[in-house]
């Protein structure tokens, strides 16, 4: 089992950024591949980021692509959402997700996931 922690979200205007960081309990953390979803109100679930593993691979939404970078640091526990220029439409609570290694379905599908974090508000100002 893991337990997942979100921080670092907050209220920014357009154009700024913010780093959420995501950790987990446990040792088994680097067996483990990560994802970001966020969620907007009266909205479904949306993926956003997610990291494999040893960080051979991430997958990016294309509406961040080149904006948010997720990484992570299996020293530390921790998988890392950067943002920058960010937008309104941003908006939303963000939640951190994993999924043991070795999962066939798909990083981008929430229902993949077997953990998540209670989630970080991340608020967009125009």
């Amino acid at each position: 089992q893991v337990q997942l922690v979100e921080s670092g979200g907050g209220l920014v205007q357009a154009g700024g950024s913010l780093r959420l960081s995501c950790t987990a309990s446990g040792r088994t953390f680097s067996t483990y591949n990560m994802g970001w979803f966020r969620q907007a109100p009266g909205k479904e679930r949306e993926f956003v980021a997610a990291i494999t593993w040893n960080s051979g691979n991430t997958y990016y939404t294309d509406s961040v692509k080149g904006r948010f970078t997720i990484s992570r640091d299996n020293a530390k526990n921790t998988v890392y959402l950067q943002m920058n220029s960010l937008k309104p439409e941003d908006t939303a609570v963000y939640y951190c997700a994993a999924v043991r290694r070795g999962s066939s379905w798909s990083l981008m599908v929430p229902t993949t996931y077997g953990y998540w974090g209670q989630g970080t508000q991340v608020t967009v100002s125009s």
